[in-house]
């Protein structure tokens, strides 16, 4: 071909193009001879058009049609001519036109695939992973980082549109604690120092507050040493929020915008606003987590009113011993012996003693410690609202235990369509998106290895009010301005309204175990920006990677990134982490102590 540049998209071409000569470049997704014509479907990114060689054409047309491979890169000049009837697609866009290849160029062969290009490959992942450029150009995988790339332009307009300043921060930072451990880079020209790859741009985002910016945002990689999962990776992209002279109503209100903008331009879907709002301390007696499926029936109750008067000596002695006996109804629910069995194992697994259970009949409660309980019949049916076919689930044990126990039940259920949509979720979007916000977390948490308070979210929470005047007495009972957007039993996004004022923020430092002289090696540009007018703010960090997995329904974050992680943090298309060099390790003044 003289000239092989296209002069169209292959998904672009509709029946207004019929007689237009045009050329396409792309990749062979279908080659197959029909009675002597060869058809060739073209791919590229915006599409798929047939296009064909008929019986007549020249015999070198027709050899190089007949020796091209799938996923070959070509290039064919032709027309564009209406299908016949009986041959229009409607499945695929470009189905009522074909274009009959006058020319074909052979930009690119391509060699016999590691697996097939459709969506029903079974590949296994560390495949799929190790030849990823070819697992993207599958369709699932086009569908999910183009709805990516959309959800980021919404995102970014409108963001745009309500005043915020994109700012980037940097990437090499100085180490300090957020929960997880570092990643960290060593430093050429400073032997024996380090960078830290940022967890997130906490601090940065803080200053350009105090710098007068008032509405920042930020498409920000983080990076986090924790071990890899489904919902987690060691390097994540969050949308990073922060706002001046705002209180925690203004932030969940914009975010809540951000979402209805999303997926009402990505995926045609109206979300109902306001969304839910929860404490954190009736999310976890309702739920048991604080990141609930709210769409699902089987709420937990306490049962501390009618528990003290059972004969059950497992209440009882709970009772004794300032712990709690919870309850969850499933309604309308029969489990067999085995399932039974299963829910008692996830019980034991999260530090509980056991589960007790019964059967509501007409009359009685019925099976496991139904006998038991039948004096109190009356008490337990009016409190857990239930009625005869329902199922009782009991655990006796500390708050904790009892909030990781029904959680892991409650997961269970839901995994094995065992518990019901609530009545209000069982039509629509609200069926697939349970969307709502978690509030007023603790304050500080009690870490008893360390046996000292430490920050439950971050250090720079700010506490409501009526907590501050005896935060060093009562820290357990401190609430804060934080709060958490999940959807699903997913975490989509943390924030809090932040500490601006220099003596504040150095009591909770003190309260977590670090001195002002510790304070301010480790946070001393951000204390020193509190002394100089710091405004009072507040953000949110929405995770990119969690909100595509849902929106597209997978159920893991690698099929939502372009390049991931594998489950051991390792990249199976690179080869990363490596060895490196002797030479590259004296440079770094670094000995590597143990390793083959």
């Amino acid at each position: 071909m003289t000239n092989s540049l296209r002069t169209h998209r292959c998904g672009e071409l509709r029946v207004e193009d019929v007689e237009l000569s045009v050329t396409l470049n792309g990749w062979v997704a279908q080659n197959r001879n029909h009675g002597g014509v060869l058809f060739i479907n073209l791919r590229d990114r915006s599409g798929t058009v047939q296009t064909l060689i008929e019986k007549g054409a020249d015999a070198h047309l027709r050899a190089l049609g007949e020796a091209l491979n799938v996923e070959s890169c070509v290039a064919i000049r032709g027309k564009v001519r209406r299908r016949p009837p009986t041959m229009i697609n409607p499945a695929m866009t470009t189905g009522q036109i074909e274009v009959e290849i006058e020319e074909l160029e052979l930009l690119a062969d391509c060699e016999t695939l590691p697996f097939q290009m459709n969506d029903t490959s079974e590949a296994r992942e560390e495949l799929r992973q190790r030849y990823r450029f070819l697992d993207l150009r599958r369709p699932r995988m086009q569908r999910n980082m183009t709805i990516r790339h959309h959800t980021l332009f919404v995102i970014r307009q409108f963001l745009h549109n309500h005043g915020f300043y994109e700012i980037e921060t940097p990437t090499l930072i100085r180490s300090t604690p957020e929960g997880a451990r570092d990643l960290l880079v060593p430093s050429r020209q400073q032997p024996g120092y380090f960078y830290a790859l940022p967890q997130s741009p906490q601090i940065y985002k803080q200053l350009l507050m105090c710098a007068t910016f008032e509405r920042y945002f930020q498409v920000a990689r983080c990076y986090r040493d924790e071990d890899v999962r489904g919902d987690r990776q060691l390097e994540h992209t969050q949308i990073d929020i922060e706002m001046s002279f705002v209180d925690s109503n203004a932030i969940l209100s914009l975010v809540e915008r951000l979402m209805a903008s999303v997926f009402k331009q990505v995926l045609s879907h109206e979300l109902p606003l306001p969304f839910p709002r929860l404490s954190y301390d009736e999310s976890r007696l309702r739920y048991g987590s604080d990141k609930p499926d709210i769409r699902y029936q089987g709420e937990i109750t306490d049962c501390q009113v009618w528990a003290t008067h059972s004969r059950v000596h497992i209440f009882t002695h709970a009772l004794q011993n300032q712990q709690v006996v919870r309850a969850m109804r499933l309604p309308t629910c029969q489990l067999s012996r085995r399932e039974l069995t299963e829910l008692e194992e996830l019980a034991r697994t999260a530090g509980a003693a056991g589960m007790a259970w019964c059967h509501v009949q007409q009359s009685e409660l019925k099976g496991g410690i139904g006998a038991h309980l039948n004096p109190l019949r009356k008490e337990i049916t009016q409190q857990l609202n239930a009625i005869p076919g329902d199922m009782l689930l009991f655990i006796a044990d500390s708050t904790p235990i009892v909030c990781k126990a029904f959680d892991a039940i409650r997961r269970h259920l839901i995994a094995h369509h065992k518990l019901p949509l609530r009545e209000e979720y069982r039509n629509g979007i609200l069926a697939e998106f349970g969307f709502a916000w978690i509030v007023d977390f603790p304050l500080f948490e009690w870490n008893d290895d360390l046996r000292q308070w430490e920050a439950a979210h971050h250090l720079f929470s700010m506490p409501h009010h009526k907590y501050i005047a005896e935060l060093e007495k009562y820290p357990d009972r401190a609430r804060g301005h934080i709060y958490d957007l999940v959807c699903n039993g997913l975490e989509l996004a943390s924030g809090s309204i932040r500490v601006h004022q220099l003596e504040l923020q150095r009591r909770i430092l003190t309260i977590a175990g670090i001195p002002t002289a510790e304070a301010e090696q480790r946070f001393g540009v951000l204390l020193r920006a509190l002394r100089y007018g710091a405004p009072p703010h507040g953000g949110i960090a929405p995770g990119l990677d969690r909100l595509m997995m849902l929106v597209q329904g997978e159920t893991s974050i690698r099929e939502v990134i372009a390049f991931p992680k594998n489950s051991i943090g390792a990249s199976a298309l690179d080869e990363s982490p490596a060895h490196v060099t002797p030479e590259q390790l004296k440079e770094l003044g670094l000995i590597v102590k143990g390793t083959s």
